[in-house]
């Protein structure tokens, strides 16, 4: 028995420096540029960026059994999608939803819980939803600005690099085909999928997890550090790839792509807390959690913001979607943090003496 649980601990070591090895000689041939290295493949859909915004709507077979179900093993429901095409015919799609997500599938902290739309491909064919398979759907959850200024988000990491999620905001009217409930109308917006992501830029995704900041690529992760500490999110770890996917294209170190971003600052959703380990009062006392890489790689990353600083403004200038002191506020906050990547002694205090000394959990 002894002999067995020796060899067990044995196998598990060399397992375990197996990996190491391979993570690590991965992250020894990085590229040093946020574009992507490799050109899309596959078909794009039309779907993401083709308009401003969207409008469908999505009738449930029972709106309110769906919206009830809210348990650990959500099941599918029958329901329908339609639109109107440019051509201004209607548009109508088969399909099921599920209740997904984790924190906003409970009623406690949604009203509207986030769905996942199941499209049949070939019925899909030739329509605005060509190419698209399984798409989820973050929802208003309490109120309708939040999933907007969430929306926006991404838009802002999509200036950064073409290595995001590309996400598209619509008007959804909710719909129950036995007339139990009165149909409504909020905002929402779709999100990329994860396969069509790494497929656009030539990779894979990988689940492995436990892997080290260390051994991702350097300057892309410094950008998404940077970013969370831009729009003072927390709500992230790359160990437990927590609101983190990793693209694997085989040959340089992995690739970090951040989401889900309803507890970040810039976004002040009334349920966002921030964790009692970190000692801060509020989810915007930013706070940064990446790792101390160099002067000059922070300098790169700095550029790169800077670069897009216009458009990182005018994502929020005179946008009708929002609340007037909403973004007055959030244009004092981006204010504060360009003040401080253009403070060397500011920013080495912050990004470097402040850092992680240990993997951020």
């Amino acid at each position: 028995m002894k002999q067995d649980y020796v060899a067990g601990l044995l196998l598990w070591a060399f397992c375990f420096v197996l990996i190491e090895t391979s993570v690590a000689q991965r992250a020894s041939s990085a590229p040093d540029s946020l574009k992507s290295t490799t050109a899309a493949t596959g078909k794009d859909s039309p779907l993401f960026g083709s308009v401003n915004e969207l409008a469908f709507t999505l009738t449930a077979a029972d709106l309110r059994v769906l919206l009830k179900d809210r348990g650990d093993k959500p099941v599918t429901h029958v329901a329908s999608l339609t639109y109107v095409d440019a051509r201004n015919q209607p548009v109508s799609l088969p399909l099921t939803l599920k209740v997904r997500g984790n924190f906003r599938r409970s009623r406690v902290n949604c009203s509207f819980p986030p769905l996942l739309i199941d499209l049949p491909k070939k019925k899909a064919k030739k329509t605005l939803f060509a190419h698209q398979n399984k798409l989820k759907l973050v929802t208003h959850c309490q109120v309708d600005e939040w999933v907007v200024r969430e929306y926006l988000v991404y838009k802002l990491y999509n200036l950064l690099t073409d290595v995001s999620f590309r996400a598209q905001l619509a008007r959804v009217t909710y719909a129950d085909s036995l007339g139990k409930v009165s149909s409504e109308t909020h905002w929402a917006f779709l999100l990329e999928d994860d396969d069509d992501l790494a497929k656009r830029n030539g990779s894979k995704i990988s689940n492995m997890k436990q892997i080290s900041m260390s051994y991702t690529d350097s300057l892309r992760m410094a950008t998404v550090a940077v970013f969370e500490y831009m729009i003072g999110n927390t709500d992230w770890s790359v160990p437990y790839l927590h609101n983190i996917r990793f693209l694997d294209n085989g040959k340089t170190s992995f690739v970090p792509v951040p989401y889900d971003f309803d507890h970040a600052g810039i976004v002040g959703a009334s349920y966002a807390l921030p964790d009692p380990r970190l000692e801060i009062r509020s989810v915007k006392e930013r706070i940064y959690r990446g790792l101390a890489y160099p002067t000059a790689l922070f300098q790169q990353v700095f550029n790169t913001f800077n670069q897009v600083k216009p458009q990182v403004y005018a994502v929020y200038q005179n946008d009708s979607r929002l609340d007037k002191a909403y973004i007055k506020r959030t244009l004092k906050y981006l204010d504060e943090f360009y003040t401080l990547i253009n403070k060397p002694a500011s920013a080495q205090t912050v990004f470097r003496a402040n850092a992680q000394s240990a993997e951020v959990k």
